[in-house]
C-alpha cells in the first residue's frame, strides 16, 4: 500500500500547454527541494525524457496498451519509490486514445487505475464563460476520474482572468493557477530532436526546463497543487521490481550489454536498462551520434526506438562506429535494433551510407507512420522464441526496401512481414517496451553469454551506398515487398 502523492495533467485536447506545464511543475518543485518524479502516458520518449530532465532522475512512460493494463500501477509504484510527489502527463485529450480506445489507454483510464486527481489545462486564449461548460463536462463525463482543479493558459487581461474564475467558481471548479500570454515560453527544443537534447544535457535543454519552473512558479499555486496531489487515496500494490520480473538465473559472468543513449537518457524505455542489469548484465551507454566505438567488452548491443530520424547525417558520418557495429554483427554477436536503428543496419538512408549489415535501403517518406502492432516472432532469436506474441509501437517516416528480410523479426495479422532476423541480429521498426515481456533482458543476456553465432557464408550483394563496408555480410529478402502496404498512417500528436 502506498500513499504516494500524485496527479495527472491533461488537457481538452493536445495543444492547450500540458506539456509545458508539467515539466515546470516538476522544475518548480525540485527548485524548492522536493523530490519529484515525471511519468508520461503513452509511448512517447521525448516528453518522458523532458520529464525526467525536470524531475532529476529518469522520466518513465505508462503505456497500457504496450504493458498492460495491469502493469500501470505496479510500475507507477516502482518509478516513484522514492519521491513526494509525482506528476503524470497525459497524451492527447483527457478522454482521447490513439487507439480509439480510451477506456483502454486513454489518459483517463490511467488517472482512474492510478486514483490519481487530475489538474486540467485549458488554452483560454479565445474563451469566455463556455469555459465552465466546458470543464464541468469533462468533471462529469467519467464518474471514475476525479477533475480536481484547472490552470488557465494564455489569460488575455486581469479582466478576463476575473471573467473566467468566476465562471468556473459557479461551478465549484478551482483555479490552480493563470498564465499570461506570453508567460509559458515555447522554449523546449523541437520535437525533431526526440530525446536527444536531453541524452547529451545541452544548455538548451537545461535551460528550457529551468525557465519553464519559473514561469510556472510565478503562475500557479504550487502548495494547492501539492494538496491536490496529497489528497489522492492510497494505492494498493504490488509495486513492479526488475528482479522478480527478470526471474535472472546466477551467472558466474556478467556480460557487458551496450545501450544506446547518452549520460541524460537512453533511447529506450528505463526499464530496459533496469531488467538488463537485474538479469545480470552490466549496461554500458553507447551513443551512435557520438561514440566511435563500442564499449570495451560488450557481447550484445540494444539500440531502442527513441532515437529521431532526423539525425540520419549524424549516423551515417559516424564512420568508424558504424564499421564496429558491422564487424561486431558479422561476428555474429546479439544485436537488438528498433526503429532508426533498422536503416541504420542497412546500406543507406536517403543516399547517405549506414552499417551495411542488412542488405536494405531506406528514404524518408512524405507521411508518419504511426500506431501499435500486435506483433509475432516468426522464428527464434536472441529477443523471443518462434511464436511469441508481443504489442509494439511504430513511429517513422523512413520506407525500408525490402520491407523484410529472407527471415522477418515480426508478422501482424492483415499487413506484410517486417524487419530482419540475421544470425544473431533482430532488427525492426517496431518499438517494444520490455516490461510486457521482461523475459526479453534473460534471453539476450544468455546469448551475450554464449557468444557468437555460428557464422555463415557471405552473401555477396551489389553495393550501393558510396562507402561499402566489405566486413559486413548482409542477407536479404530475394524480392524487394511494397514497403508501406498496410500500415497504417496516424499523425496524430501525443
Amino acid at each position: 500500500m502506498s500513499a504516494q502523492p500524485r496527479l495527472v495533467v491533461s488537457a481538452p485536447a493536445s495543444g492547450h500547454g500540458k506539456t509545458a506545464i508539467a515539466v515546470g511543475l516538476l522544475a518548480a518543485f525540485a527548485a524548492r527541494g522536493v523530490s519529484v518524479g515525471g511519468f508520461k502516458v503513452g509511448p512517447d520518449h521525448t516528453d518522458a525524457a523532458y520529464l525526467g530532465l525536470a524531475a532529476g532522475r529518469p522520466g518513465r512512460n505508462l503505456d497500457p496498451r504496450l504493458v498492460g493494463a495491469q502493469r500501470i500501477a505496479p510500475l507507477f509504484l516502482h518509478g516513484s519509490s522514492g519521491t513526494q510527489l509525482s506528476v503524470i502527463e497525459g497524451a492527447m485529450g483527457l478522454f482521447d486514445s490513439l487507439t480509439g480506445q480510451p477506456e483502454i489507454d486513454g489518459t483517463a483510464a490511467v488517472s482512474a487505475a492510478l486514483r490519481a486527481p487530475v489538474l486540467m489545462v485549458v488554452d483560454v486564449a479565445s474563451m469566455g464563460h463556455s469555459l465552465a461548460a466546458l470543464v464541468h463536462g469533462f468533471r462529469m463525463f467519467d464518474e471514475m476520474v476525479h477533475l480536481g482543479g484547472v490552470v488557465l493558459n494564455r489569460v488575455a487581461s486581469p479582466r478576463h482572468e476575473q471573467m473566467l474564475r468566476t465562471a468556473l467558481d459557479d461551478i465549484g471548479m478551482p483555479v490552480f493557477g493563470s498564465l499570461r500570454r506570453g508567460d509559458l515560453p515555447n522554449v523546449l527544443p523541437a520535437r525533431a530532436h526526440g530525446p536527444v537534447p536531453v541524452a547529451h544535457r545541452t544548455v538548451e535543454a537545461s535551460r528550457a526546463v529551468r525557465r519553464l519552473g519559473e514561469a510556472v512558479a510565478g503562475g500557479v499555486d504550487l502548495d494547492r497543487v501539492m494538496g491536490l496531489a496529497a489528497s489522492a487515496p492510497v494505492l494498493p500494490g504490488p509495486i513492479w521490481t526488475p528482479s522478480e520480473a527478470a526471474g535472472a538465473e546466477v551467472f558466474e559472468q556478467r556480460p557487458v550489454v551496450a545501450l544506446a543513449g547518452g549520460p541524460g537518457a537512453p533511447y529506450t524505455y528505463v526499464e530496459t536498462a533496469e531488467l538488463l542489469t537485474a538479469a545480470g548484465a552490466d549496461v554500458a551507454v553507447v551513443d551512435p551520434l557520438r561514440d566511435e566505438g563500442l564499449p570495451a567488452g560488450t557481447r550484445a548491443l540494444v539500440v531502442g526506438a527513441g532515437l529521431p530520424e532526423g539525425y540520419a547525417e549524424e549516423l551515417s558520418a559516424n564512420r568508424r562506429l558504424c564499421n564496429a557495429v558491422a564487424q561486431f554483427a558479422g561476428d555474429g554477436w546479439p544485436v537488438i535494433a528498433e526503429g532508426v536503428a533498422l536503416p541504420w543496419l542497412g546500406r543507406d538512408l536517403d543516399g547517405r551510407p549506414m552499417c551495411g549489415v542488412l542488405d536494405a535501403s531506406a528514404v524518408t517518406g512524405e507521411q508518419t507512420v504511426a500506431g501499435y502492432r500486435e506483433a509475432t516472432a516468426p522464428t527464434t532469436s536472441p529477443l523471443a522464441p518462434a511464436g511469441a506474441r508481443i504489442t509494439g509501437y511504430k513511429q517513422h517516416r523512413a520506407i525500408v526496401t525490402p520491407r523484410a528480410g529472407a527471415v522477418p523479426a515480426w508478422t501482424w495479422s492483415g499487413g506484410n512481414p517486417e524487419g530482419f532476423v540475421w544470425r544473431q541480429v533482430h532488427a525492426s521498426q517496431l518499438g517494444l517496451h520490455w516490461a510486457a515481456a521482461p523475459e526479453i533482458a534473460r534471453r539476450l543476456v544468455s546469448a551475450a553469454i554464449a557468444g557468437p553465432a555460428s557464422v555463415l557464408p557471405p552473401v555477396q550483394v551489389r553495393p550501393t551506398s558510396p562507402q561499402p563496408h566489405p566486413q559486413s555480410h548482409p542477407q536479404a529478402h530475394p524480392q524487394p515487398q511494397s514497403p508501406n502496404m498496410n500500415d497504417t498512417v496516424d499523425i496524430t500528436t501525443v
